[in-house]
């Protein structure tokens, strides 16, 4: 039998298509399910007649692969990539090669990349982004690993992933061991937070000005002519002009507003937690989807308190302009929050994360693809060393030209009662990068009274830690630990 280029496990629609896609690009493909009827309906249908091969063991995924072996598994995120790296790696030689193409935490990757090194063998855990349409077509890939590994799949890689200008690649190596799911998870960060600050959009489109889905649809349609253009402005446009067939409302006003999540979201705002990053708009983003997801409470609350009952009485189109504006800002800061995050994270885990790159594999395939990434990877071309997007010119300039209305924007959401967390909070965090002076001198004031944390003296040398007794009271025992 003839040995095939890459094996891979796991056929639900992101495995299928990213198998079609391999193979459409000339690639040769086994095929292994738990479950092996999968594979069976599989090959009978959309692999009918293609160079792709169904097995039905893992001994025979990988008696068919070519050396070093290539295993790319797609299957749920935790214990079952684990499971499955337990039934690999003993039928694997020297250099074979483990990739987990899934969701996964960051730190399960950096443990199981030491683990499968340590049995001699090569791991990868690659972010893949564009849902099952771009694993089709061409997704984002964003891998990390073992960097030995790179050279033997970054042909196949490339090949499958989206273009951009150019026909360059959205896929390039970013790091060892977890860096790839890391960036991964930064994308699946600002994602939560892109798609909230559309719905605050729409909100107060709705809400305030009272337009109609259809009216937004065409709104969104402008917008995506032009700065914003981007995929997400993209789908909203078309969700909000979508009628449902049973009742002939619009399809956006028969779907509970209860939004889910998987994860990527909470992880994101845990890094930046853990890292000591200030990523607000991203978090304000997860907790909007917790408080969407408490409906009942909602309802019985909505019953007994009462908001501020303004009627909007400006000038509309003049607030369209103003609210796409907001939008554009806060979406700047949003990523800006992101860039820190990484960076912060390249510093912690001793990455070389190349940020105009990663722009790059932003720019196609994936979910957050927007014409403004571009102006992310010229930044970073122009200064590698850029500390936040906020003081590259461009930026810089955007948000000189915005915000103004961006203020009035928020404040109008405040007059009306309509909740805005990611304009508001991105808002606050430029308000806060921009400041000399905060008022955390009170803050570590506050400290050192109770927990004699102690605090430095913006007339002394940084570094040197002093105690006051307030009180007349306390003695001279301080705190032995201090972090900013």
């Amino acid at each position: 039998m003839e040995q095939q280029d890459i094996g891979l496990i796991g056929l639900a629609v992101m495995g299928e298509n990213l198998v079609l896609n391999m193979e459409s690009h000339g690639f040769t493909v086994a095929v292994f399910n738990r479950t092996t009827s999968k594979v069976d309906a599989f090959m009978a249908g959309r692999a009918k007649g293609k160079n792709i091969i169904g097995c039905h063991s893992i001994e025979e995924l990988v008696a068919s692969l070519k050396r070093p072996r290539k295993i790319f598994m797609l299957v749920k995120a935790g214990q079952p990539v684990d499971d499955f790296i337990e039934l690999l790696w003993p039928h694997l030689e020297e250099g074979d090669i483990i990739i987990d193409g899934g969701n996964s935490h960051f730190p399960d990757t950096i443990r199981r990349t030491a683990y499968v090194e340590s049995k001699g063998l090569l791991y990868i855990g690659t972010g893949v982004s564009g849902g099952e349409e771009g694993a089709l077509k061409g997704p984002s890939i964003m891998p990390g690993g073992s960097a030995a590994a790179w050279p033997h799949v970054k042909d196949i890689f490339q090949s499958i992933s989206a273009k951009v200008e150019g026909g360059v690649p959205c896929c390039e190596w970013l790091g060892d061991n977890g860096a790839g799911h890391f960036v991964k998870m930064v994308h699946n960060g600002i994602e939560y937070g892109d798609m909230q600050m559309i719905c605050e959009a729409y909100s107060l489109m709705r809400n305030v000005l009272g337009m109609t889905p259809q009216e937004i649809s065409e709104v969104f349609s402008e917008w995506n002519e032009g700065e914003l253009d981007s995929y997400l402005i993209e789908i909203s446009r078309d969700i909000l002009a979508k009628v449902d067939d049973e009742t002939g409302q619009p399809m956006v006003d028969v779907i509970m507003d209860r939004a889910g999540q998987k994860g990527t979201g909470r992880w994101t705002s845990l890094a930046a937690l853990n890292l000591g990053v200030p990523a607000q708009t991203i978090a304000e983003a997860v907790f909007a989807r917790a408080l969407s997801a408490i409906k009942d409470e909602r309802l019985a609350a909505s019953e007994k308190l009462a908001g501020p009952g303004t009627t909007f009485s400006g000038d509309k189109a003049k607030f369209l302009t103003m609210l796409q504006k907001a939008l554009y800002a806060s979406k700047i800061c949003s990523y800006a929050q992101g860039y820190q995050l990484m960076r912060a994270a390249a510093e912690e885990y001793k990455w070389e994360l190349k940020y105009g790159d990663i722009a790059l594999l932003w720019r196609g395939g994936c979910i957050i693809r927007a014409q403004f990434l571009g102006k992310i990877k010229e930044a970073f071309d122009k200064d590698p060393g850029l500390q936040n997007l906020l003081l590259d010119d461009y930026f810089k300039s955007a948000i000189e030209n915005s915000q103004l209305a961006w203020r009035k924007v928020v404040a109008t959401a405040v007059e009306h009662g309509v909740p805005v967390p990611a304009f508001s909070s991105a808002l606050a965090y430029f308000d806060g990068y921009r400041s000399a002076v905060l008022p955390a001198s009170l803050l570590q004031a506050q400290r050192d009274y109770f927990g004699a944390h102690t605090y430095e003296r913006l007339d002394k040398p940084r570094g040197e830690f002093f105690h006051t007794n307030w009180t007349g009271r306390g003695g001279d025992t301080v705190s032995t630990t201090y972090n900013v």
